[in-house]
């Protein structure tokens, strides 16, 4: 029998071969995992730093609305409580501090999400702060109207009121008008004196030294009886009013007269006669002689005389 090698016996070198390639290949697979996980956790990094910038933009953005939606509610200048205005500082606040959050670098899940429900809670007070400008603003309205509602009507009784106060000084006037005492008859006669005292009526100027006015007084219900005061009035042919030093002036008619002669009367109511003697300090003219009569404000009445 013949010996042979040991190493040139069949089967022996294929079943190490096959060995060393199973191993290469179980490190090829261990390292394709290795790359595939690594690969796998670096995307997922990078998708979560992503999400993690976009959230943070989503985030600023609602910020700005919400920033946005107080400088509009605001814009209607309502005037505000001290409570109301406390709560407008402190979201102005809240907002500023998410900024100045936001705005850091990389964060970490739990800021995130921290600033998220912040930020939930933050449109809650703001959506309410909102609704509390805008029932202010109603009711700031609704006072603006009645207040006007109020200077309305308030203009209105004024109106009536001094609709009411004309009314009565139309009434006042009237009832003074019709109080005041009025002739009913007057003429005019000129007289001359003699030495012993009698008068004489005369129709020339040269001898004439005074004249008598004679008048009756209307008939007058609501006059008051008792003394009123008369004021004539006496103008000469040149359209002169004739005065004396002691004239002075009296109010008629809504104006300010001088008058010639003042008396009084006791009006009676019983349709009495009465008589005012006047004496002329300078020599009468040929012409007419105009008299004018007032009392109680109004005119009396007018009657005149003429003279050769």
């Amino acid at each position: 029998m013949e010996y042979q090698p040991v190493e040139n016996q069949p089967g022996q070198a294929p079943k190490k071969n096959s060995n060393v390639i199973y191993f290469l290949i179980a490190v090829v697979v261990a390292l394709l995992g290795t790359d595939v996980y690594l690969y796998t956790q670096k995307k997922n990094s990078d998708v979560k730093i992503v999400y993690q910038n976009d959230e943070k933009t989503r985030l600023q953005t609602e910020l700005d609305s919400l920033e946005a939606q107080i400088e509009q509610v605001n814009a209607g200048r309502a005037k505000m409580s001290v409570a109301m205005q406390a709560k407008n500082d402190s979201l102005r606040v809240k907002i500023r501090v998410l900024r100045s959050e936001l705005a850091k670098g990389k964060l970490t899940v739990a800021e995130l999400t921290k600033a998220q429900e912040d930020i939930k809670q933050l449109r809650y007070f703001v959506t309410k702060y909102t609704a509390d400008i805008e029932e202010l603003k109603k009711q700031n309205t609704t006072l603006a109207t009645e207040r006007d509602t109020l200077k309305t009507n308030l203009a209105t009784v004024s109106q009536k009121a001094t609709d009411l106060e004309q009314k009565n000084q139309e009434l006042d006037t009237k009832v003074k008008v019709a109080s005041a005492i009025k002739v009913a008859t007057a003429d005019v006669v000129a007289y001359k004196v003699k030495n012993s005292g009698k008068e004489s009526d005369v129709t020339k100027a040269k001898q004439a030294q005074k004249i008598k006015i004679n008048f009756i007084v209307a008939t007058n219900a609501v006059a008051e009886k008792g003394l009123h005061d008369i004021y004539i009035r006496i103008i000469d042919p040149t359209g002169n009013l004739i005065t004396q030093n002691d004239s002075g002036t009296f109010n008629a008619d809504s104006q300010d007269l001088q008058y010639t002669y003042k008396t009084s009367i006791d009006f009676r109511d019983d349709g009495s006669g009465y008589t005012i003697d006047w004496v002329n300090p300078s020599p009468f003219q040929k012409g007419t002689y105009t008299v004018l009569m007032y009392a109680d404000g109004y005119t009396m009445g007018k009657t005149s005389i003429t003279l050769k």
